[in-house]
């Protein structure tokens, strides 16, 4: 091995050991998840009463804009990907990834990026701005043409939309290296029909990854251009339209959904079998839902557009395609339930998060589906009923799966088991907060209350709702403090866990928690789908020995990835600061960088 296994800060800043990526990539995004939190606690405290004063509109413009953002780009994504980093390469019986330092790469590019986002609530100064904050105020989808430069004058789009080119280079980079990964890198025997569903949702995520966010770096040069080289692409005095900043920003935002939520989907689908012990039921087919629920998400992103007037004929085709998607994820929830059906259930925490999984994304599922018809969508949009589908789909769908992942893997990642008790009390509260924070908007969305709006009148009769809603918001966040105090005490009072503390069928429960830089001491060859248990047709594999028989060799560590990484957010300065000089200065880091690391060699 080359790679230092210590623990000294110079090792993590070079590493290129995918545990460690996965690591930090859990520990980034969970942090911005506590700032998107906060924020959506001050927003909840803002709607708790009409006339709220606690912010002002632009500063609300700015929470919601933000929360959205971090959320989706700098929280969930990024907490899925550190499942991808850690536990693929473990689940498909591999070393590392195929591209150890494009992986260092893509995770330093999104700290950079995440961090130059969040800089905007503090940058105001340095703009002359006479304010402190100069956050993003338009929107997480960011509508054309409000975020034109006659609009929105000041630098708060262009931290957005800079921030978020950089965020996509970082999804990219690892969006190919996953895909790479587990084609080309599976254990011998590990045919794709015999992969873990985790790793299966995981391609079909990647492979949208790679497809999407080229479309919204499209429509985010296409804005840049018109910010700063006076072009009109969403201009409709110079001939152009605003909706096409819709199609752009939609044809990538509807995969997106998928992005965030087929690795939950994976995650719980290796979750119910262990807890059941029983296989998952209709295997092949949740498989086959998820590659089909990944191409027909790129069939229905004008249900978001129905209220824009595309005419009868689109609104007809799009809505058949939103309910048509409806059926390979119901097919899913089917197959959840069939697997729990006649088990022997163990009510671990993780379990608990699973199934609750399960109940939030009907109901997010069905909310989703009433938007189908353009009628009733007519009705709902731009109001806080959208708020609650969202958040169902999200919160209830995306978050809870997560945490069933941390509940399922911590004992792995860490070798240390959190704390039972504290995870149910953090269940149960999480889920009765977010059914009170959520399932009101339903309602007050449905009663008029438009979304975005940063104060209501008392006449609109939604008072007490909001005044529920905000109740369960803060149960979640004490709800979240709970799960903190648990990650924290389980670095010293935790109990030690075994190789396998679960009994789990898949490849990564057979060797020590966590695992060493290496892996598997020896490459295991795989004879089932589920090779840790005994099947009709074949036994339990045996567990790779403790010491490999033969030296290891791994890549090392190297310094080039965040050298390059941080040419990034230098070059980004440069029109945030209408200086064109650092734009080669940024330029020449990245190149120099890239340089260095193309031929630096793979072991140092």
């Amino acid at each position: 091995m080359s790679e230092a296994t210590g623990g000294g800060l110079k090792s993590w800043l070079t590493t290129t050991d995918h545990k460690r990526i996965g690591l930090l990539y859990f520990w980034t995004a969970f942090a911005f998840f506590l700032v998107g939190g906060v924020e959506a606690l001050v927003i909840r405290l803002q709607l708790a009463h009409p006339d709220g004063h606690l912010v002002g509109a632009e500063t609300y413009n700015q929470l919601f804009t933000m929360h959205g953002t971090t959320m989706i780009f700098l929280a969930l994504m990024p907490l899925g990907s550190s499942f991808f980093n850690y536990i693929v390469p473990l689940q498909i019986g591999a070393r590392d990834v195929a591209f150890p330092r494009l992986n260092a790469f893509s995770y330093w590019v999104f700290l950079f990026g995440g961090l130059l986002l969040n800089a905007s609530w503090f940058a105001g100064p340095l703009f002359h701005a006479g304010v402190l904050n100069v956050a993003p105020d338009a929107g997480w989808f960011g509508y054309a043409n409000l975020t034109e430069r006659q609009y929105s004058p000041g630098p708060n789009i262009d931290f957005w939309l800079l921030g978020l080119q950089i965020l996509g280079i970082s999804s990219l980079a690892a969006g190919f290296n996953f895909v790479v990964t587990i084609l080309n890198l599976r254990a011998p025997g590990l045919k794709m029909m015999r992969l873990p569903t985790f790793s299966w949702m995981t391609l079909v995520t990647n492979f949208l990854i790679i497809t999407a966010f080229p479309v919204i770096t499209v429509g985010l040069l296409f804005l840049m251009f018109d910010r700063f080289f006076g072009t009109h692409f969403y201009v409709r005095e110079a001939g152009a339209t605003p909706v096409l900043w819709q199609h752009l920003f939609w044809l990538f935002g509807h995969p997106e959904v998928y992005i965030l939520i087929l690795p939950a989907m994976g995650i719980v689908s290796d979750v119910l079998p262990t807890f059941s012990r029983k296989p998952l039921f209709g295997y092949t087919v949740v498989v086959y839902s998820g590659i089909l629920i990944g191409f027909m998400g790129w069939g229905v992103w004008s249900h978001h557009m129905f209220s824009v007037g595309l005419g009868p004929i689109a609104d007809s085709v799009f809505a058949a395609t939103t309910m048509l998607i409806a059926v390979p994820t119901g097919v899913k929830i089917f197959n959840w339930i069939a697997t729990l059906w006649g088990g022997d259930i163990r009510g671990t925490t993780a379990l608990h998060f699973a199934v609750g999984f399960i109940a939030m994304f009907i109901i997010g599922g069905l909310s989703g589906v009433s938007h189908a018809s353009p009628p009733a969508d007519l009705q709902q949009t731009d109001s806080y009923y959208v708020v609650a589908h969202i958040h169902y789909v999200f919160f209830g769908g995306t978050i809870f799966g997560l945490f069933a992942g941390i509940y399922y893997w911590w004992p792995k990642m860490t070798g240390r088991l959190l704390d039972e008790t504290l995870g149910k009390v953090h269940f149960w509260l999480q889920f009765i907060g977010m059914n009170l924070a959520f399932f009101p908007m339903h309602f007050i969305g449905l009663l008029g209350m438009p979304r975005r709006v940063y104060t209501y009148s008392p006449d609109l009769g939604v008072s007490d709702l909001n005044l529920v809603s905000t109740i369960g918001a803060l149960l979640i966040g004490l709800s979240i403090l709970i799960l903190v105090a648990n990650l924290w005490r389980s670095r010293t009072h935790g109990a030690p866990a075994s190789n396998d503390p679960w009994g789990g069928a898949t490849l990564e429960w057979g060797i020590p928690s966590p695992p060493p830089p290496y892996n598997f001491s020896v490459i295991p060859t795989v004879e089932s789908r589920l090779p840790r248990w005994r099947t009709e047709r074949h036994g339990p594999m045996k567990d790779p020995p403790a010491r490999p028989p033969a030296p290891i060799h791994m890549p090392g560590g190297s310094w080039w990835p965040i050298v390059a990484a941080f040419g990034l957010p230098v070059m980004a300065l440069a029109p945030l600061t209408h200086t064109l000089w650092v734009v080669f200065v940024g330029a020449a880091i990245l190149l120099f960088g890239i340089y260095r690391w193309a031929f630096e060699p793979f072991e140092v």
